[in-house]
């Protein structure tokens, strides 16, 4: 039988406002109060105290990473099952996406969530459970590193987004498919899952600042984050990776101090370097700026607190061509 273990960490996939039952579940009481015959692995639960999902630390993000990681190479798991809040479970399966390494051979680590509490009528999160366990496990994600698995749906870490704080279909891969369903008891795959993310190296950095840029924007607000400790910066940009150009004097002061700037796009766009956007786009390229090859704001976020642990900005620079 497949070992899965399974890391909760609360959240509305646990919770329950029921007068008789007020609280959240354990990762035990949650495998308890599932239908029997539902869960066909040998799964071991174990609680990972975590702020609600909104406000969870990188520290906390990184220890789950970690503990997933391990899970697969040093305590010889098949799988990993996060039960994680659903708004920031994108970048918890991102970033532990990128420390995965060689772990990714050996399993699948799946994120899952809920949008209604365990009380609710039509409660999703013990089928997205059921189907977390079931896709952690299956041959056909044998690679792909960490996923979502919502709504019998399973996204890629790289592409997967919230798009609903509303419905049980809460997230999309869109422009990109999802990478496969959970269907019978079984993952029936639809794409392949996009390439693994380069090696790292050393200790990621927890203190990266994410900045919307905006007509107008003040230079001296990239500086201020530096000065309160900011080992890097991502600034959300616009169109193929456009800031105002008020902020180019400060990107190349911060590039020649030593503190990477990476601009990413509010829209999609493609993976090319940033300075290969065009004459006029990606200017910021030309002052020192890195380009986040594509991902979104959030996500580049994550990656740069793991490039970071390569080195300098140098170091950066070439691990995010390679991304």
């Amino acid at each position: 039988m497949k070992r899965v273990l399974l890391l909760a960490t609360g959240d509305t996939i646990a919770h329950s406002y029921a007068p008789d039952r007020p609280g959240a579940a354990s990762g035990a009481e949650l495998l308890r109060n599932l239908p029997p015959g539902t869960i066909t692995a040998d799964v071991v639960a174990e609680d990972v105290t975590a702020e609600p999902s909104w406000d969870m630390s990188p520290s906390t993000m990184l220890e789950l990473a970690r503990r997933a990681r391990s899970a697969l190479l040093e305590r010889r798991f098949d799988g990993v099952v996060i039960t994680h809040g659903t708004d920031a479970l994108e970048e918890t399966a991102y970033l532990t996406d990128l420390l995965l390494g060689r772990a990714a051979e050996r399993g699948t680590v799946v994120l899952t969530c809920a949008v209604r509490s365990v009380d609710e009528p039509s409660a999703d999160g013990p089928r997205n459970l059921v189907s977390s366990v079931v896709a952690a496990v299956d041959e056909a994600l044998r690679g792909a590193g960490a996923v979502a698995c919502v709504n019998d749906e399973i996204h890629a870490a790289r592409w997967v987004s919230m798009t609903d704080a509303t419905s049980v279909a809460a997230f999309s891969s869109a422009p990109f498919p999802p990478l496969g369903r959970v269907f019978g008891g079984r993952v029936e795959a639809l794409v392949p899952p996009p390439p693994r993310p380069p090696a790292f190296g050393g200790d990621p950095a927890s203190d990266v600042a994410l900045i919307k840029t905006y007509p107008g924007i003040e230079p001296g607000l990239l500086t201020a984050v530096v000065d309160a400790g900011a080992q890097g910066v991502v600034l959300e940009g616009t169109g193929a990776g456009n800031v105002p150009v008020g902020l180019f004097s400060t990107i190349a002061e911060l590039t020649e101090w030593g503190i990477p700037v990476v601009v990413a796009s509010r829209c999609r766009t493609g993976r090319g370097p940033l300075g290969e956007a065009g004459p006029v786009q990606g200017l910021a390229a030309k002052v020192g700026a890195i380009g986040a090859r594509g991902l979104a704001p959030q996500k580049a976020r994550c990656a740069l607190m793991v490039a970071l642990g390569t080195g300098g900005v140098d170091a950066v620079r070439e691990w995010f061509a390679r991304l």
